[in-house]
């Protein structure tokens, strides 16, 4: 069999909420239902997302997640980005949604239904190739991003950041890139 597409259906609790939202990321909407049951279909290139509307939904209890491997998810993330920015002032990087700054494995946005939307590269590098300070940086943004443990990842990231004297200047640079990050999610400011 050839040219066969799968498209998960991502639930939420407003299809309106999600398309304001989508289309301020850069997608279209392709299909719109109220009735009988609430429906969305959004695209962005060939992108697709698909969602459907509960009543009562709550987007803080999602575990619905999707990945999106791209070329380039900076790419991506700076139009995502730029979205945000004229329509809020600025990147959402706490509360739902939100959207982290991307790294070498991508990133991660959670959209108003409370669905983890992750970006990643299209190939990605062998983890054997991955040195500690690599490996907890992953880690730290996968408990800061898809668990909120913004704490345990900056205690993981400081520890690595100590020990790892070996590191590369720009795995150290991505590093201490989301430290700070962590630290402004925290309010925290060193």
């Amino acid at each position: 069999m050839a040219n066969e597409v799968t498209i998960p259906l991502l639930p939420c609790a407003s299809i309106d909420e999600v398309a304001e939202f989508y289309v301020m990321l850069g997608f279209t909407v392709t299909y719109r239902q109220y009735r009988p049951n609430a429906y969305l279909s959004v695209r962005r290139s060939e992108i697709n997302l698909h969602f459907f509307g509960i009543p009562g939904y709550e987007p803080a209890e999602s575990y619905s997640s999707c990945l999106i491997q791209v070329e380039d998810p900076r790419e991506l993330y700076e139009a995502f980005a730029h979205g945000m920015r004229a329509v809020y002032g600025q990147v959402l990087v706490t509360g739902i949604p939100r959207m982290t700054r991307p790294r070498r494995d991508g990133f991660l946005m959670v959209d108003p239904g409370g669905n983890w939307i992750r970006v990643v590269p299209a190939v990605r590098e062998r983890e054997a190739t991955r040195n500690g300070l690599t490996r907890a940086l992953t880690n730290a943004v996968t408990l800061a991003g898809s668990h909120g443990a913004e704490r345990q990842a900056l205690k993981i990231l400081e520890g690595a950041l100590v020990r790892e004297v070996h590191a590369s200047e720009e795995e150290r640079a991505s590093a201490l890139e989301f430290r700070e990050e962590l630290l402004e999610r925290l309010n925290l400011h060193r």
